[in-house]
């Protein structure tokens, strides 16, 4: 499927020779010259090339199960089984094939960039270095329920963001619903540079720190941030002052271990032990990393710590909430955690039979709620 930035080149009009006629009178006017043909710009796929497969079976990644999820707001459903954002400079869909097999198109890119650099940095955006056939195994193995939900979920990954964008996004996240947030990632992309629209949806790279940097408090709170409006600045502002800038100063976290990966993150404005968890688990290499909120709570005290049932949720609690995740999952006990929290999504009942439904999935369902 093409839209109205991924331009298919229309076959180019061959002009016929025709043989002269020497009896016929010379024409009153020069003919027209040929048309002239457009040259192609490497940042427009050809038709040959618009779908190329990235190598991922269904099994190591479902779009609908890892796009709309709560990790990243950026990515737009444009198509059945379509899903298109922005990694870097580079503007791509990814897609679904009959077989469940992934394929992507590159929309746009920066000039002069190389095709393979954006297949590099969209798998390392995807995480594919990890096998999640290979850690679902693992926990299924353990955990009868994980394997049961494995088998309806297939495919449902953790990705690894750019972490500034990742803290901007979950700044946006706290105490809000997916809808503001999206609106307003929204917001915040559109100060990034345009690379094109696709199916009706405007994308842009995500503003770097400096870019960022320029927008005041007063014009979020104008755009509808709230509150969340003097955290973006404030951490803009307190990233800017790191040494070596703050965007090396995020990506140099992916070297530490978690709990000072916590510590420093809880350091910028806005930024909680939950939302720190977050950006761990979704930018930073913390595979481990499990943001704790009421849908977790109640997962644990179901499956896991079920004597803290009733229980009010508390910092401590968290901690211990986490430790029991990694206790039973171990070192991917955050890629295990999201499977668990994405099963909890009304949106995703219908993938499960009700025997996987949790006690508030069946009130909802009686009660004829709507998803």
């Amino acid at each position: 499927m093409m839209n109205s930035l991924n331009l298919r080149l229309r076959p180019l009009t061959t002009t016929m020779k025709r043989k002269r006629n020497p009896t016929a009178p010379p024409p009153s006017t020069p003919p027209p010259p040929p048309p002239q043909t457009k040259t192609l710009l490497k940042t427009q796929p050809s038709p040959e090339r618009a779908w190329v497969p990235l190598n991922l079976t269904l099994e190591e990644l479902s779009l609908p199960l890892t796009f709309p999820t709560g990790q990243t707001f950026r990515w737009k459903n444009t198509a059945p089984s379509q899903y298109t954002g922005v990694v870097g400079p580079h503007l791509l869909s990814l897609t679904h094939l009959q077989n469940g097999d992934v394929s992507y198109s590159l929309h746009r890119t920066r000039e002069n960039a190389d095709v393979d650099e954006a297949r590099t940095v969209l798998l390392d955006f995807l995480n594919a270095g990890v096998s999640l056939a290979g850690i679902w195994k693992s926990f299924s193995d353990s955990d009868e329920r994980f394997a049961e939900l494995a088998l309806h979920l297939r495919g449902a990954r953790v990705l690894r963001q750019d972490p500034f964008e990742c803290l901007i996004q979950f700044l946006c996240s706290s105490n809000n619903n997916i809808g503001r947030i999206t609106k307003m990632v929204d917001h915040v992309s559109s100060l990034g540079t345009y690379l094109g629209s696709v199916e009706g949806f405007e994308f842009h790279a995500f503003p770097t720190l400096e870019q960022l940097s320029s927008v005041s408090e007063e014009e979020l709170r104008k755009a509808g941030f709230g509150y969340r409006a003097k955290y973006i600045v404030g951490t803009v502002n307190a990233l800017q002052s790191k040494p070596g800038g703050g965007e090396e100063w995020l990506l140099s976290l992916r070297k530490l271990d978690l709990e000072d990966v916590i510590c420093a993150l809880c350091t910028l404005p806005g930024v909680g032990p939950k939302v720190a968890a977050c950006i761990a688990l979704f930018s930073l290499d913390q595979h481990h990393a499990i943001p704790v909120d009421t849908h977790v709570w109640q997962i644990a005290t179901k499956y896991l710590l079920p004597e803290l049932a009733g229980s009010r949720l508390t910092p401590k609690l968290c901690s211990r909430v986490a430790e029991a995740f990694v206790t039973k999952y171990g070192r991917y006990a955050g890629w295990a955690q999201t499977l668990l929290f994405i099963a909890e999504l009304p949106s995703q009942k219908a993938l499960l039979p009700p025997h996987l439904w949790t006690t508030e999935q069946h009130n909802h369902a009686k009660k004829g709620v709507s998803e």
